[in-house]
């Protein structure tokens, strides 16, 4: 398994998540799906989502691409470890 493109498989699959997520704050449809996400599990946490601005959306889909590069990296790695 490439480890480079494993990488930035999953960081692009992260960082289009988190794409999805701040398109969804900023149109103040967060709330509502959290809350019923939550409902289908019966669970009940009083969370507030607040409002996102454009420069924190930024960093969060650049993070989001950064972790999952590396989480992708370290599953290649272990992958081949474990297939030789």
């Amino acid at each position: 398994m490439n480890k480079q493109k494993t990488g930035l498989a999953v960081g692009a699959f992260a960082a289009v998540m988190h794409v999805g997520w701040s398109i969804l704050v900023m149109l103040g449809l967060a709330q509502p799906l959290y809350n019923w996400a939550l409902s289908l599990h019966a669970i009940e946490v009083p969370v507030t989502i607040g409002p996102m601005s454009i420069g924190g959306a930024i960093v969060l889909v650049i993070v989001a691409f950064v972790m999952g590069n590396i989480v992708g990296w370290i599953f290649a790695s272990v992958w081949n470890k474990i297939n030789k």
